[in-house]
């Protein structure tokens, strides 16, 4: 079997194909949010072209602790209690102490990054502004809805969730979290997210500051 070509190059290349289906919206004055950390490299072409200001947020997925890829719910920044999927809850037969003790280990996690990539940051406050959500795709969807449910309480409005790619049925699950969702490429993604890119790598902080700095005009230390 001829082995698929990739959707994107790489992340910027995949923000790059959303930026004129954003443009189309006619948001004012939108604010960016990178979904850390893949993210960040997805919503840093957003930003730029629509001269827009770029901030990242935090999600934690939360990993059914025997297949910590799959996604049982996630956790956001500012927010005490994670987002659950109780389908996978129940499907896992995942208790009360299993649950705790993975938010437990991902809250963790959680303020490590807080304390590299929020530091010292001053953020816009987003009530009452356009925000947009930028992922790098999107497979359960755990830590969108995570996401888009944290901002709203924080009162963005109108709130956008951009991902190059997702599965119509991802898209149709996540549509009550956000006013309008925008996808470049909507397919299955057999081999997950990472298959849809040629260069998928694992970001680490310092590209992911050296992202959020350029978003801000920071020169890179």
């Amino acid at each position: 079997m001829a082995r698929r070509i990739a959707l994107f190059r790489d992340r910027r290349a995949a923000g790059e194909r959303l930026v004129p289906l954003l443009r189309s919206l006619g948001l004012n004055a939108p604010i960016v949010y990178g979904l850390l950390r893949g993210g960040a490299a997805v919503a840093a072409p957003v930003a730029e072209a629509l001269r827009a200001p770029l901030q990242p947020f935090l999600v934690r997925k939360l990993g059914v602790p025997w297949q910590p890829e799959l996604a049982f719910g996630a956790l956001a920044e500012g927010e005490d209690q994670p987002v659950l999927n109780h389908g996978i809850v129940r499907a896992f037969g995942l208790d009360a102490e299993a649950i705790t003790r993975v938010q437990a280990e991902q809250a963790q996690e959680l303020a490590r990054r807080q304390a590299v990539y929020l530091r010292g940051r001053s953020r816009p406050d987003p009530r009452g502004r356009a925000a947009i959500l930028v992922d790098d795709g999107l497979a359960t969807g755990a830590s969108a809805r995570a996401a888009l449910r944290a901002l709203r309480r924080q009162g963005a409005a109108p709130l956008v969730l951009a991902i190059p790619v997702a599965p119509q049925d991802s898209i149709d699950e996540l549509a009550p979290e956000a006013d309008r969702i925008v996808c470049a490429e909507i397919c299955p993604i057999p081999r997950g997210i990472g298959g849809c890119y040629e260069d998928f790598h694992q970001l680490d902080d310092d590209e992911v500051l050296a992202l959020l700095q350029a978003g801000r005009g920071e020169a890179t230390p």
